[in-house]
């Protein structure tokens, strides 16, 4: 044998080994592949029914929004409407209220004037005592406190 053909055996043994490493590469890319594609197709299969599931989730919670924004937009004009009908309430009823109000003060603190003057003697002013908070004040200081 020569050095040629030395040579050219090395070399068919080197490509041998080379496309057997080639072919197994192969075979596991192949494998692979087809692990992808069932793992792709499982996915797609309970991703359909999850994405419809979402859809149908995201209408039923506009539907409820809907429904929501009309409850509010309702109360806000039963809120506008109480505020008005209180405002009128008040003009018409808080005027003459506070008139018979005050004129019942007034009728009060003059019929107490006149019971105050007919009870106590002018002899003995300092008899009469009122009760503020748990203790006894001279009626002096009384009227000075309520004046």
């Amino acid at each position: 044998m020569t050095g040629g053909e030395v040579a050219g055996i090395l070399v068919a043994v080197f490509w041998a080994i080379l496309v057997s490493f080639l072919a197994v590469v192969l075979v596991r890319l192949a494998q692979t592949l087809r692990a992808t594609t069932r793992l792709v197709a499982d996915v797609t299969e309970q991703a359909v029914p999850l994405l419809a599931d979402a859809s149908a989730t995201v209408r039923s919670a506009q539907t409820q929004l809907d429904r929501v924004d009309a409850i509010a937009s309702d109360v806000q004009e039963v809120t506008s409407n109480a505020s008005a009908l209180s405002t009128t309430v008040a003009s018409t009823f808080g005027g003459p209220l506070v008139k018979v109000a005050a004129f019942g003060y007034g009728v009060r603190r003059a019929l107490g004037r006149g019971r105050e003057a007919e009870d106590v003697p002018r002899a003995a002013p300092a008899a009469r005592r009122t009760v503020i908070v748990g203790r006894t004040v001279p009626s002096s200081r009384r009227r000075k406190q309520k004046g």
